[in-house]
């Protein structure tokens, strides 16, 4: 059960890289507004990537 926490903390994880990934080639946004909507198509480009799920999640908390 522990393991699958520290699982889910690389996810976590992987997902801040991602983050950093594609917001490191552009230094400026111009707004606030352009970040969301930049962190919001990165969002569905790594998801679109995630296919797995865990049995028996529900036994860990």
């Amino acid at each position: 059960m522990v393991k699958k926490l520290f699982t889910t903390t690389n996810t976590i994880e992987s997902l801040k890289r991602s983050y950093r990934k594609y917001t490191k080639t552009k230094s400026v946004f111009p707004s606030d507004e352009a970040l969301t909507k930049c962190f919001y198509l990165v969002t569905l480009n790594i998801t679109k990537k995630w296919n797995g799920s865990y049995r028996n999640w529900d036994l860990v908390f």
